[in-house]
C-alpha cells in the first residue's frame, strides 16, 4: 500500500511539474525568440529564429528615437509611480481606517480606470486636453505633463489595491504605542506606518511603472513626433518596416525590467509580500 502511496504521489508531482514546465515555456518563450532574433542583424522583413549568425550589430545601431522613446517611457513611468502614490496611499489610508460615507461607492469610483479601455481612455483624455486648451490656449496633449497625468490616472488604482490589503492586516496598537510614548501624528506615520507598509507601497508603485512603461493605446492618443514613448515607437516601426534593432532595443528593456526587478524584491522585501499574500 505504500509503494502504491509512493508511486502515486511521484506520478502527481511529476505531472504538476510538467504542467509547470508548459507554462514557464508558454510565458517565456517569446521573449526568448525576440532575444536570439536580435543578435541576427540584417535587412530583412521577418524573424529569423534560431539567428543564422551572432552579431552586436543591431544593439550598436539601434535609432536616436528609440532612445528618446526609452528615456521618455522612464521618466513617464516614474513620474505615474510617484503622482498615483501620492494619491493612492491616502486614498488606501481613508478607505480602510476612515468611517466614511459610501466608502464602497468611494472604492468602486477608484477602480474604474480598471474598468475602461485604454483605447477609450486616451481618446477621453485627448479630447479633454483639447477643450482646455481652446478655453486657455494651453493644449496639454504632445507634453510630458498631459501623458503623466492620463498614466496617473490609469496607474492608481494599482498602488490602492496593493496598499489596502496590507492596511488591513496592520496593527493599530503599535501606531497607538509610539503617540502614547510621545511621538506626534507624522512621527508614527513616517517611523511606524510606512516601514510597515512598505512591501504594498513597494508593489502599488511598480505595478503603476508597468502600466504607465507598457501603455500604447493612452499614449499613441497623447503623443506626437519627438514625444513618442517607446511602446509607441515600436508600435509605429513595426507597422512600418520591420528592423532588428527594434528586437534589440526591445530585448535591452526586458533585460533592465529583470534587473530592477530583482533589486527592487532584494532590497524592499516585496518577496517576503507576494509569499505572504
Amino acid at each position: 500500500m505504500s509503494s502504491s502511496r509512493a508511486r502515486a504521489r511521484l506520478v502527481s508531482t511529476g505531472s504538476r511539474s510538467l504542467v509547470l514546465a508548459a507554462v514557464y515555456v508558454f510565458l517565456f518563450s517569446p521573449i526568448v525568440i525576440v532575444a536570439a532574433s536580435s543578435f541576427d542583424y540584417g535587412e530583412r522583413a521577418y524573424v529569423v529564429f534560431p539567428p543564422e549568425r551572432f552579431t552586436f550589430d543591431a544593439y550598436l545601431n539601434i535609432p536616436d528615437y528609440i532612445v528618446d522613446g526609452i528615456y521618455l517611457s522612464v521618466t513617464v513611468g516614474l513620474a505615474a509611480a510617484l503622482g498615483a502614490s501620492a494619491i493612492g496611499i491616502p486614498a488606501a489610508l481613508g478607505l480602510v481606517r476612515g468611517n466614511i460615507v459610501g466608502k464602497s461607492a468611494i472604492m468602486t469610483l477608484f477602480r474604474v480606470p480598471l474598468q475602461i479601455p485604454g483605447v477609450v481612455m486616451g481618446l477621453a483624455f485627448l479630447q479633454a486636453y483639447y477643450a482646455i486648451g481652446a478655453a486657455t490656449g494651453w493644449y496639454a496633449n504632445g507634453t510630458f505633463v498631459g501623458l503623466a497625468i492620463a498614466h496617473i490616472f490609469a496607474a492608481t488604482p494599482f498602488v490602492v489595491g496593493a496598499v489596502a490589503p496590507v492596511l488591513q492586516r496592520f496593527q493599530p496598537t503599535l501606531e497607538e504605542a509610539a503617540q502614547t510614548l510621545g511621538a506626534s501624528r507624522w512621527t508614527t506615520f513616517r517611523r511606524i506606518t510606512l516601514p510597515l507598509i512598505a512591501p504594498g507601497v513597494f508593489a502599488g508603485s511598480l505595478y503603476a511603472f508597468m502600466v504607465s512603461f507598457g501603455d500604447v493605446p493612452i499614449a499613441i492618443f497623447l503623443s506626437k513626433p519627438g514625444t513618442s514613448t517607446f511602446p509607441v515607437e515600436v508600435f509605429l516601426a513595426l507597422e512600418q518596416e520591420f528592423d532588428t534593432t527594434v528586437l534589440a532595443a526591445s530585448t535591452v528593456v526586458v533585460v533592465f525590467s529583470l534587473i530592477v526587478l530583482l533589486v527592487i524584491q532584494r532590497f524592499s522585501g516585496l518577496d517576503v509580500f507576494v509569499r505572504t499574500r
